[in-house]
């Protein structure tokens, strides 16, 4: 085991993709209540995105080894845990660190994979499955029969976010570049062209009386269009600042801006609702709920994608040590799915 060594991928400092450095080491030992996982497969995000540019509104300080989240096997057991645990195949939302060979967890927080479900399969659905799952159904509380807008629906959280509102009974609009169209509508999705004029006009021509939910990952100005577009009763689901992603100044200012926006909705005497999602909400000071919350719907996701509701969407497989690649690859917005790095 401990002949195979560490290999991470550190992010110094506010560099290009190509200044990601690898660093070898050895095998991490875990301590109480830990597991020691190796990776098998992990991803690229919007997040670590943003981290390169210093623009994740509370990243850790350089450097450190990105990576939200990983799919492997437990190695090894720390003191207080089950020890039939290893061998098994995990799943776990990280935030940072998941772009190593070998990763420390604590044993709380890591989701069984089912048999049948690969790793970069799993891999796909971890923290976009679990961010849309809660979206829809813990903040939105979609029904049957009920319409929504999906801003980016060819995204990593978009994609998921469709398909189980497509599942679930929903008429899905889905803003996009027009390539991706045809596979929208495959997926029973409605495509509106998000860089053509007019995109509140086409929207309401779609849905008249208003959407009952709209998902909004970009922010910006463009989140008062969003919440003029909702029906009475209905939902905003703000999820991100991806307009302010090459921005200068504050990384937190634009999470504050959207923050006060939501605030100053939700107080006006209306019959709408708005909301800022964190996937990270209140786990400081509910742990365990958190934890017990993020098992269920993690859970709820591999069920959907083991039944086929969902499908894993992989753009492409990279080694570890292609990193840089893979996170240029990401930022070009030139592939649909994940893009998955393996060791």
């Amino acid at each position: 085991m401990n002949a195979e060594g560490l290999v991470e991928v550190v992010l110094p400092g506010k560099v290009e993709p190509e200044g990601l450095e690898i660093r070898h080491g050895a095998v991490p030992t875990p301590g109480p209540g830990q597991v020691m996982i190796r990776m098998e497969a992990t991803g690229v995000s919007f997040a670590e995105q943003q981290m390169r540019r210093g623009r994740y509104y509370d990243q850790p300080a350089f450097p450190f080894v990105p990576g939200y989240d990983l799919v492997g096997t437990v190695l090894a057991t720390g003191e207080g845990v089950e020890p039939g645990l290893a061998g098994t195949r995990v799943a776990a939302l990280l935030k940072v660190g998941g772009w190593a060979s070998h990763v420390l967890v604590d044993a709380a927080d890591v989701v069984p994979v089912p048999a049948g479900i690969g790793a970069a399969q799993a891999e796909t659905v971890v923290l976009n499955g679990v961010t849309a799952w809660q979206m829809l159904h813990r903040k939105a509380r979609v029904k049957a029969g009920q319409t929504i807008l999906v801003h980016g629906a060819n995204g990593g959280v978009g994609s998921v976010l469709v398909q189980l509102a497509r599942a679930a009974g929903v008429k899905v609009i889905g803003t996009a570049a027009p390539r991706h169209h045809d596979a929208l509508r495959e997926r029973g999705v409605l495509p509106v062209d998000y860089r053509a004029e007019g995109l509140t006009a086409r929207v309401r021509k779609l849905a008249p009386g208003g959407v009952d939910a709209v998902f909004d990952h970009v922010g910006g100005c463009g989140l008062t269009d969003s919440w003029r577009l909702l029906a009475p009763g209905g939902t905003l689901v703000s999820y991100g600042s991806a307009s302010t992603r090459d921005d200068e100044g504050s990384k937190q200012l634009p999470v504050l801006k959207l923050l006060g926006r939501v605030w100053l909705w939700n107080a006006l005497p209306n019959r709408r609702r708005a909301y800022f999602y964190n996937v990270w909400a209140g786990r400081a000071l509910t742990k365990t709920r958190f934890r017990t919350r993020l098992h269920t719907d993690l859970t709820e996701v591999f069920t959907a994608l083991h039944r086929g509701d969902i499908t894993a969407q992989i753009a492409t497989q990279l080694p570890l040590t292609h990193a840089a690649e893979a996170l240029r690859l990401a930022e070009s917005s030139t592939t649909t799915g994940k893009i998955i790095l393996n060791p």
